[in-house]
């Protein structure tokens, strides 16, 4: 059974928030629309605690975009955002939730990030997303969202690594591009993992596939 997974389709990551994907909110119709068409849908949700530390404001004298290490780990510090219960860390008003058939949120633990909708960064702790899909006799894995070069690379990195048939929609993704050449390099990776590259015009029996 083909899945998609909404990644990340969040206020904070649009125009306007807090952290926002330049022109992320351009990936709500073709999400929208390739929706209308899986069987199986899922959507991640970043949902960090007040104070998470990977924000830039819980390091005295570090501003956004500064590395340090975080629980082992090398970690970008980014804009408070997406705070649990806030709105900000809500889905985008846009996006139709009717079709989505679980949430599976990430990035809860105060002292490590969690980029994948599959384990934390350091791979310590699962979400649950990969045992769900594998119960549903999922795959391929369509995904799709916000943002390329971060959550849904390592969604999709992921994927591949648990076994599954992987595609990037690219069409329907947007990228922080925080260093130039981010975003191209981000698809370059997924591709030597074994990702499938398309858009969604070439997904069989989406509706513009067949223009």
């Amino acid at each position: 059974m083909e899945a998609l997974i909404l990644t990340d389709i969040q206020n904070d990551f649009l125009p306007g928030g807090a952290l926002a994907v330049p022109r992320g909110d351009e990936v709500v119709e073709p999400a929208n629309r390739l929706a209308s068409r899986f069987e199986l849908v899922v959507a991640t949700q970043d949902w960090h605690p007040p104070g998470h530390g990977s924000f830039a404001s819980s390091h005295e004298g570090k501003k956004p975009g500064d590395v340090i290490e975080l629980a082992g780990l090398e970690q970008v510090l980014w804009p408070d955002h997406c705070v649990q219960g806030t709105h900000g860390a809500a889905f985008a008003p846009g996006l139709s939730r009717e079709r989505i058939a679980e949430v599976f949120r990430k990035g809860d633990d105060p002292d490590l990030d969690s980029y994948s909708g599959f384990f934390d960064n350091g791979h310590r702790r699962a979400t649950g997303l990969g045992d769900y899909l594998k119960a549903k006799g999922a795959g391929p894995l369509y995904i799709v969202g916000l943002a390329l070069d971060y959550c849904v690379k390592y969604t999709a990195l992921d994927a591949r690594r648990l076994g599954f048939e992987t595609v990037l929609v690219l069409d329907a993704c947007r990228g922080i591009d925080l260093k130039p050449g981010d975003v191209h390099r981000a698809v370059e990776e997924m591709q030597k993992a074994g990702v499938t590259v398309t858009d969604s015009e070439g997904i069989p029996g989406h509706p513009d596939s067949a223009r």
